[in-house]
């Protein structure tokens, strides 16, 4: 795979989203929600595994480091597994059909997330009770990513304007 300089800035692009989208939540009274899944979503809907890990799960990582340093290496871990199936179920998978993959994609990675914040996390919480506690908001994160970063991406010609800018520069075929 050839990196560009376009491929490199659009990765750092969603990157620095998702460590923004990290920064602050929405208070719903028992707990936060954050919008964290929407970057890492969107990542692995555009990006290649490579690209969508560094993008979604070092981005979220970071993101951790900053603002709840506890969770890191649990966030590293759980978002790099789920924005790498998002991406391969897109573009190998489903390679002819990319929304269908990147739904299926989004649908595998919210479950093995919250799955992987629910058992990874009883070691950050101190209890398995704790994290268990989190897995209905886990979903309900992770579901609002879905609903957002699929229109976005298909309805509202995310994925499309993102294969243009990279044919633009002549060393990259647009993806699929």
């Amino acid at each position: 795979m050839y990196f560009s300089v376009r491929r490199i800035t659009f990765t750092a692009i969603i990157m620095a989203i998702n460590i923004l989208f990290s920064s602050f939540g929405i208070p719903l009274g028992f707990s936060t929600l954050y919008l964290t899944d929407i970057a890492v979503c969107t990542a692995g809907i555009l990006l290649d595994p490579f690209s969508a890990f560094i993008a979604g799960a070092v981005g979220a990582f970071i993101g951790d480091v900053f603002f709840y340093p506890k969770a890191m290496l649990v966030t590293l871990s759980v978002r790099a597994v789920q924005v790498v199936i998002i991406s391969v179920f897109t573009r190998y998978i489903f390679a002819k059909k990319p929304m269908i993959g990147s739904i299926v994609g989004c649908i595998i990675g919210t479950i093995v997330m919250a799955c992987g914040y629910a058992f990874l996390g009883g070691a950050v919480y101190g209890t398995m009770e704790g994290s268990l506690a989190k897995l209905p908001l886990e979903f309900l994160q992770a579901a609002v990513g879905v609903i957002v970063a699929i229109p976005v991406s298909y309805k509202f010609g995310l994925r499309s304007a993102f294969n243009e800018y990279l044919a633009k520069d002549g060393k990259n075929k647009p993806e699929n």
